[in-house]
């Protein structure tokens, strides 16, 4: 794990992500960009070429400057290798295309989540985040200044497309020294006996060198819900998830685990690209 990136807005929950980097940087000997997106109205990237607003323009842009070197001297970062970038583009975009460029290995973001209609309508940058980064993406929701995985919730199918985001997991896992709760939900719509969701499990981990993990079955209304009520009753310190890119209208109906959990969960989850 040798570069983390934690997109920043300088707020509270942008703080709490940076923290859990912080953590995650010092046990894994990891350099943090810290990065700012500058997103200006419409109207200003028009103006950016015309002449017009650029006093403006370079006030927001110096009050970032302003605001990422007070950062960087927070206490929790002092011995840690930190840069930092800002940069005039949308925030989804630009965090994709930074992470892309300077092969990072993990980002680390704050959300408040979101509900009701302006998750159905809006969304977050984080959720899209999610549901595109090629890098593996732990979201922060509330302050933690003991970041643990050592008990790791991961849920799935076990199918045969998890096996390569499953292959990042367990080097995340091994990092933490984690004990892997590996469980299945059995909804009634998607329903498996026992001898059956055990056979594909254990088949699955056969593939994989990990001494330090449960097989579990769990059943409830919806995966979603049995995601959260397993986390709850094994008291997880992290949720791990595989997600799909989808777009559009397949997105708008099937929807995505990941981003539900990722908007309702209060525990840290962490999301790894099919």
């Amino acid at each position: 794990m040798k570069r983390i990136l934690v997109p920043t807005d300088f707020s509270e929950h942008a703080e709490y992500a940076l923290r859990v980097a912080a953590q995650i940087a010092k046990q894994n000997d990891s350099e943090i960009i810290l990065l700012h997106m500058l997103e200006l109205p419409h109207q200003a990237g028009d103006a950016i070429g015309s002449g017009h607003q650029i006093p403006e323009i370079m006030f927001y842009k110096d009050k970032a400057i302003s605001n990422l070197e007070e950062l960087m001297d927070v206490d929790y970062l002092e011995g840690l290798n930190v840069s930092e970038i800002i940069q005039f583009e949308k925030a989804f975009d630009g965090i994709l295309a930074v992470s892309k460029k300077n092969n990072v290995d993990l980002v680390v973001m704050g959300s408040h989540g979101t509900s009701g209609f302006q998750e159905m309508l809006i969304g977050s940058n984080t959720e899209k985040v999610v549901r595109f980064s090629e890098a593996p993406v732990l979201v922060i929701k509330n302050k933690n200044d003991d970041f643990k995985a050592g008990n790791f919730v991961f849920a799935s199918d076990f199918s045969n497309e998890i096996k390569k985001p499953f292959a990042q997991l367990v080097d995340f896992a091994k990092a933490f020294h984690s004990n892997l709760s590996l469980v299945m939900i059995n909804t009634p719509n998607s329903f498996k006996p026992t001898h059956l969701a055990e056979k594909i499990m254990d088949d699955f981990m056969k593939e994989f060198n990990y001494p330090n993990y449960s097989l579990h079955i769990y059943n409830d209304v919806n995966v979603e819900k049995g995601i959260l009520n397993f986390s709850n009753k094994v008291n997880a310190d992290l949720i791990g998830m595989c997600t799909h890119g989808r777009t559009g209208f397949a997105h708008f109906f099937n929807g995505s685990i990941s981003e539900d959990l990722v908007n309702h969960a209060v525990r840290p989850v962490i999301t790894f690209k099919i």
